[in-house]
């Protein structure tokens, strides 16, 4: 039987649809009523009862100090950053193997991405090779880190945990000590998880998370900031209304700041969501064993399990690692999933061998060569075992 055959046999078994997406919202009749009580109000926005409720309940859920919501991740990127005094020439350090957005927001300042490698199991950022690259690449000169080889001065690294399963983050935080770097947590994909006993996003010193279509809990479009220190959360507050300070109806804005507030529409939507989490989390944990278990059954095939530190896990997207792998094996097994109508996908293009990043600085990235060819993403919506 082929690879393909007992791929689609164990979709089929453990999902028990003849197809599916990779993950898709699940919506209640709460949905329904907080974006009609939204629309009535008026308030569809960026100013209303829910945009307020909403910051609460991440902060709530989260356990973080401070929690702003804004439109989309990517803008709570590029706010973290800013917020951390990223600015022109600038590097910072993140993974070849996220999504552009941890990229992209790093350029929107004008500073540069430095690429190093990732882990194969938790696929995020293998610190054990970045502490042999930093002794050897970088220096430490009155409080600031310094690239020897650009001259340039590294400001910031981005931790990302990567399909919502925690990178070792304790060990990645006494490296960016050592080095003076700030920690930026790219947990877009990561509500719900936890490293230890700890929500990710809070161990940086700002965490970001996404309410994109696509993850654990939707806002439509949306993002948030997870901030320790209070000075900055109201600065980024702030920032993220157009720097327009308060006042019943002058229009002053004492800075360039950013349109990111989220719209009270989207966080209607987003308080509805958020009170549903623990059944997602609880539906997804089970797709995610009944995977585990049918999967088991392929020698050819590494079913991918979360960090075994991590002591809650959202499960967001499951995975399989497919042994001994090739791009046309790979992309043999993508066509014929999709033929049969299972929307699988690989993991993104490592980001060093896109156009616009080909030339930034990077360390060796044979992992991230290795991830790209071998990882394949299958059908993970919690509705299939709510």
């Amino acid at each position: 039987m082929s690879l393909s055959k007992k791929i689609i046999d164990v979709l089929h078994l453990t999902l028990k649809k003849s197809s599916a997406v990779l993950h898709e919202p699940f919506f209640t009749n709460l949905e329904n009523k907080n974006l009609i009580n939204c629309i009535k109000s008026s308030y569809v926005s960026s100013v209303g009862e829910y945009v307020n409720k909403f910051d609460k309940s991440i902060k709530k859920y989260t356990n973080s100090k401070n929690a702003i919501s804004v439109i989309n991740g990517t803008a709570a990127l590029h706010l973290a950053l800013k917020l951390l005094n990223v600015s022109k020439d600038d590097e910072v350090i993140l993974p070849t193997i996220t999504f552009v957005a941890t990229a992209n927001a790093i350029s929107y300042l004008g500073a540069i991405p430095h690429f190093v490698d990732s882990e194969l199991d938790t696929f995020g950022i293998d610190v054990t090779k970045l502490e042999k690259y930093l002794f050897k690449n970088f220096k430490v000169s009155n409080g600031v880190c310094f690239n020897n080889n650009t001259k340039r001065k590294v400001k910031a690294i981005i931790a990302v945990h990567v399909f919502g399963n925690p990178m070792n983050i304790k060990d990645l935080l006494k490296i960016a000590d050592k080095y003076k770097l700030k920690v930026i947590e790219d947990a877009a994909e990561a509500l719900g998880s936890y490293y230890k006993n700890i929500h990710l996003g809070n161990f940086g010193d700002i965490g970001i998370l996404s309410f994109n279509g696509n993850k654990i809990i939707t806002t439509g479009g949306g993002g948030a900031l997870l901030i320790k220190s209070n000075k900055i959360a109201k600065i980024a507050k702030h920032l993220s209304n157009v720097a327009k300070k308060n006042h019943r109806w002058e229009y002053f804005h004492d800075q360039v700041g950013f349109n990111y507030r989220m719209p009270n529409i989207n966080a209607a939507l987003g308080c509805a969501q958020i009170s549903n989490i623990n059944k997602l989390i609880k539906a997804k944990k089970k797709l995610h064993f009944q995977y585990r278990k049918n999967f088991s059954k392929i020698k050819e095939v590494k079913f991918v399990t979360v960090n075994p530190l991590s002591k809650k896990n959202n499960y967001w997207l499951n995975t399989i690692f497919i042994n001994n792998s090739s791009f046309l094996k790979r992309n043999k097994l993508l066509k014929e999933l999709h033929i049969r109508g299972y929307y699988c996908r690989p993991v993104w293009v490592p980001l060093h061998k896109l156009p616009m990043y080909k030339k930034c600085p990077k360390d060796k990235l044979n992992n991230a060569e290795i991830i790209e060819k071998s990882i394949i993403n299958i059908p993970s919506s919690s509705h299939f075992c709510y």
